[in-house]
């Protein structure tokens, strides 16, 4: 991936939801996430294959 710099890329809750899915935090990022305008952003300037990666790893379908 890209580095953008934008904080989605290092975000210590996107870290929590890698490393743990089913954690309390890693949960609440993913929730998070679809209404998050940060993460549109991030979302939207990231390439097409970025994106399907993205919607793949985190079975997101929102954007």
């Amino acid at each position: 991936m890209a580095n953008t710099g934008k904080p989605c890329e290092t975000c210590k809750f996107r870290a929590k939801y890698d490393k743990d899915p089913k954690s309390l935090l890693g949960r609440f990022w993913r929730w998070h996430i679809n209404f998050c305008p940060g993460w549109k952003g991030y979302f939207a300037i990231l390439s097409e294959e970025e994106r399907q990666e993205l919607r793949d790893k985190y079975k997101f379908d929102k954007y």
